[in-house]
């Protein structure tokens, strides 16, 4: 997700520094970004080797890399987290960039499911005016929407800054307030949930369940496909997160949409994760 982030803003026209934990990990996202930038290249310019190569290089000349978050967010006007998705983590990271970065840079999380507020909550009273989120989805330079989130301290001028940022990366931003899910997810992961205890209940097969949603509503994926293309642990995660909102009283999620499922929780016990197990509702 990070390498997506930073491929997309590369392309177009911002100077991005990538930080990562360790070498091999910034290897990893160097490597993600070269088969993508590659791939367009050739795509755009099929006959023309030269193009090719100018290309990939003009995308990686705004593409500097460090292990170093003091240094990655020196000069920073905006940073982007694209980490684990644990809310202690997140807050623990942006506490300590809050004291590394200039007082006007933006801050802004890649959280999928988190409260927005919550992990801007480690930063100053200040740096929460600049706070916001932009959820991006995977891939990330193939899908065109990001979810802007605002939280009641993010600033006016924030929220337009973090609009015209979508804007210029060609993403359709659609706004959204720090609500759990927010649009997607929230509308989304109910449906993958249901999808599963209809399977745990009988009603159909994964195969089934999924021809229907791909022949009857016109989805592009049937939920199981879904499910394993995003991952069981994460939507498992996610589940986990609403159910406890919803013992700590948050009314705006129904109990009924969280319930916990056996099967799925006992998939990800297995390391069925989906796709990038190699295994999840299906083989791969």
């Amino acid at each position: 997700m990070g390498a997506g982030i930073v491929q997309v803003a590369a392309h177009n026209g911002f100077k991005v520094v990538l930080c990562d934990v360790s070498e091999k990990a910034l290897d990893t996202g160097r490597g993600i970004i070269q088969k993508s930038v590659a791939r367009i290249a050739k795509k755009s310019h099929p006959a023309d080797e030269g193009a090719q190569h100018a290309f990939v290089a003009s995308v990686f000349d705004n593409i500097t890399t460090t292990t170093d978050a003091k240094e990655a967010v020196r000069e920073s006007d905006l940073v982007i987290e694209a980490i684990v998705e644990n809310l202690k983590v997140k807050k623990e990271l942006f506490e300590r960039l809050d004291g590394m970065a200039r007082p006007r840079c933006l801050f802004a999380t890649n959280t999928s499911s988190l409260s927005v507020k919550e992990i801007a909550s480690s930063t100053s009273e200040d740096r929460r005016t600049r706070f916001g989120g932009l959820h991006f989805f995977n891939p990330v330079p193939q899908m065109k929407l990001v979810e802007v989130v605002r939280t009641d301290d993010t600033s006016a001028e924030t929220y337009q800054s973090l609009m015209e940022v979508c804007a210029k990366m060609q993403k359709h931003a659609v706004t959204c307030k720090d609500t759990p899910g927010f649009i997607v997810n929230r509308l989304l992961i109910p449906y993958m949930a249901e999808a599963i205890r209809m399977l745990e209940r009988g009603d159909a097969t994964a195969e089934d369940i999924d021809a229907a949603m791909r022949l009857g509503a016109g989805y592009p994926m049937g939920p199981f496909e879904l499910t394993d293309f995003v991952g069981l642990d994460t939507t498992k995660h996610i589940l986990d997160g609403w159910r406890d909102k919803v013992k700590d009283g948050v009314k705006s999620i129904p109990a009924e949409l969280v319930e916990e499922s056996e099967m799925l929780s006992r998939k990800v016990s297995e390391g069925k994760m989906g796709r990038k197990s190699g295994e999840g509702f299906f083989k791969y």
